[in-house]
C-alpha cells in the first residue's frame, strides 16, 4: 500500500506560536524588541540554521555571533516545543489511515532534539513507522534524499507527501512524488503558486483524498 509521509511544522502541528516564543526569548536576553508572529512565519521551513540566519537579518543581532546564537537558541526551542498543539482533526485522520493499513511517516527539517519532545507532547509518535528529523541525514528538504530515505525504510517505491509550504512542494517534485497541500499551515508563498495534486483545509478530508489518489 502506498505510504503517506507528512511534513510536521504547519502540517500536523501548529508550531508557530512556540517558535515565536523561542525567538523572542532569545531577543529579550539581548535587550532587543520582540517580533510579531507574522515576521517569524517567514523564518520557518528550512531548519534551525536558516531560522537563526533570518532572525539575525530581521533584527539587530550580529551575524558574527551566529554560532553562539544558534547554540543558545536550540535549548530554548526545545523547551518551547513542549507548548506545541495539533492542527484540528489530525488524530482522527491518522487513526483512520492507520485503520486502513496505510503506512505513515514524518519527514521534517526540525532537528531531533526538539522533534522528539514535540511528538511526545502531542502523542503522535505511535502513529508513524518512520520519523526522520532534519539533522538525521547530511541533506535536508527540499533536497529529495530525506523523502527517498523514508520511502526506503518503508519499503516503498512511491508515496504521497503531505505538507504546507513551497519547501514541501519542491521536495515532492524533486523526488517525483505526489504532493498534497494543507492550506492552513505556514507559508510565505501564495497557495496558487505552490504546485500540488490536491489541496485540503480540513484533515477530515485527507483519508478520502488518499483513497482516491491510491485508487487512481
Amino acid at each position: 500500500m502506498t505510504p503517506v509521509i507528512f511534513d510536521l511544522d504547519g502540517t500536523l502541528i501548529d508550531s508557530l506560536p512556540s517558535l515565536t516564543k523561542a525567538a523572542n526569548e532569545l531577543l529579550d536576553r539581548r535587550g532587543l524588541p520582540a517580533l510579531d508572529i507574522k515576521t517569524v512565519e517567514g523564518f520557518v521551513g528550512r531548519g534551525e540554521r536558516v531560522f537563526v540566519e533570518r532572525m539575525i537579518a530581521a533584527t539587530a543581532l550580529r551575524p558574527e555571533d551566529f554560532e553562539e546564537l544558534l547554540a543558545e537558541y536550540m535549548p530554548i526551542y526545545k523547551t518551547a516545543a513542549l507548548e506545541t498543539i495539533l492542527m484540528p482533526g489530525v488524530v482522527e485522520a491518522l487513526t483512520s489511515l492507520r485503520a486502513e493499513g496505510v503506512p505513515l511517516g514524518v519527514v521534517t527539517n526540525k532537528p531531533r532534539a526538539p522533534l522528539i519532545p514535540t511528538l511526545e507532547t502531542v502523542a503522535l509518535t505511535p502513529f508513524f513507522d518512520v520519523i526522520l528529523a532534519g539533522d538525521d541525514l547530511e541533506r535536508r528538504k527540499p533536497d529529495p534524499e530525506p523523502l527517498f530515505h523514508a520511502m526506503r525504510v518503508l519499503g516503498a517505491e512511491s508515496c504521497i507527501y503531505v505538507g504546507d509550504s513551497d519547501v514541501d512542494a519542491e521536495t515532492a517534485k524533486r523526488a517525483g512524488q505526489v504532493f498534497v497541500l494543507y492550506t492552513e499551515g505556514i507559508r510565505t508563498t501564495p497557495m496558487e503558486e505552490i504546485p500540488h495534486s490536491v489541496a485540503f483545509n480540513d484533515f477530515g478530508m485527507l483519508p478520502g483524498i488518499v483513497r482516491k489518489l491510491t485508487e487512481g
